[in-house]
């Protein structure tokens, strides 16, 4: 590539290309694990006939996704956090339905616990997974048409699954090279209080509204507005945002063209796996390309497992419910930007929460 300076033109080898166009070993390991087990959970769930496919869908890509290593801490936190959701949405469903302002003040209670964690960062995989599962159980848990026992015995199902399909796809496609563990970022007090406070208060907003305005069917909206809180701040949250939205539209636009290549074919699982596995390899691709947390790529995954695995079996139309999952999301996802915005113009009135 050619570069005009002031001693005249020279030559630059392109290296960002280059090294964009090929993945290390062991990113293509991990794009490998993320498809392979998010594959595996749809297909288990799909011929068990289970219900709330989304869990056994979503919660693979999660493990293997958000974080490229298994070991026994990672194991402990997942199995940890799954064994207090059920414990959790019980007392607070069960003996707090009919109340619903102490309700709302205990799941307050209950997100502020677990963004704390993820603002020191020593659990943030304990406390990200408990900040996402406790949502969509406590979505579906709320309505009265639900039957808890068979939510919460899908989701400890789905959770001990989720964590054999990790074990086996780092079994199948292990690492070639040892990965460092990320630096800790050093955090003052004020700016751990700043992080809690407004990833716990825009979560319970977050499941206020979906239930006030009786938003069943926008569990994707519902993640989307929790996934960007991930980011723990202001600056993050925009970018998060943006490239959820990216990942959503990609996701729900791939799944149109999916519907279209497979027309009056739907009735085939083996063709339907075959290009659901194609999609989230596309995705887990650009995932680890981009090295980050929630971005277009899992945006892109979460999105084709939501659509898969929430109530959409093979011989299903997939054409309203991408067009109303992007829709919904991009409301959803304004309405939370304007809520971070606001509270952080307002922690940063006092010391004690300055970011």
């Amino acid at each position: 590539m050619l570069i005009k300076s002031g001693r005249g033109p020279r030559v630059v080898p392109n290296t960002q290309r280059a090294s964009r166009s090929a993945l290390t070993q062991n990113g293509l390991r991990q794009c490998l694990r993320v498809a392979g087990g998010g594959a595996l959970g749809f297909i288990v769930s799909q011929l068990m006939g289970w219900n709330y496919g989304v869990f056994f869908t979503v919660f693979p890509m999660f493990l293997l996704g958000m974080v490229p290593i298994l070991n026994g801490s990672i194991i402990r936190q997942f199995l940890a956090n799954v064994s207090l959701n059920v414990l959790e949405v019980s007392l607070v469903v069960g003996l707090l339905k009919h109340m619903p302002v102490v309700m709302t003040l205990v799941v307050l209670g209950i997100f502020l616990f677990r963004f704390n964690l993820m603002a020191k960062g020593a659990l943030f995989l304990f406390g990200a997974n408990g900040v996402l599962t406790l949502s969509i159980l406590l979505h579906f848990a709320s309505y009265p048409n639900v039957d808890l026992s068979d939510l919460l015995a899908s989701n400890l199902a789905a959770s001990g699954l989720a964590v054999f399909i990790a074990m086996l796809m780092h079994t199948l496609f292990p690492d070639v090279e040892a990965r460092k563990p990320p630096p800790r970022p050093s955090k003052s007090l004020a700016q751990i209080r700043h992080e809690t406070l407004m990833g716990g208060i825009t979560a319970t907003l977050s499941f206020v509204v979906f239930q006030v305005f009786d938003l069943q069917g926008s569990l994707s909206a519902q993640m989307a507005t929790i996934l960007v809180l991930f980011a723990l701040g202001y600056s993050g949250a925009k970018i998060s945002a943006t490239k959820r939205a990216i990942g959503t539209l990609l996701g729900c636009n791939l799944a149109l063209l999916m519907q279209l290549l497979l027309y009056t074919q739907s009735h085939h699982f083996l063709l339907v796996i075959w290009l659901y596995w194609l999609g989230l390899m596309l995705f887990a691709r650009e995932h680890v390309y981009e090295g980050a947390g929630s971005g277009v790529g899992f945006g892109g995954l979460t999105t084709l497992g939501i659509l898969f695995g929430q109530s959409l079996g093979p011989q299903q139309d997939l054409v309203y419910s991408a067009l109303y999952r992007f829709s919904s999301m991009s409301v959803a996802l304004t309405l939370t930007l304007l809520v971070i915005a606001c509270l952080h113009v307002f922690l940063n009135l006092w010391a004690p929460t300055r970011y």
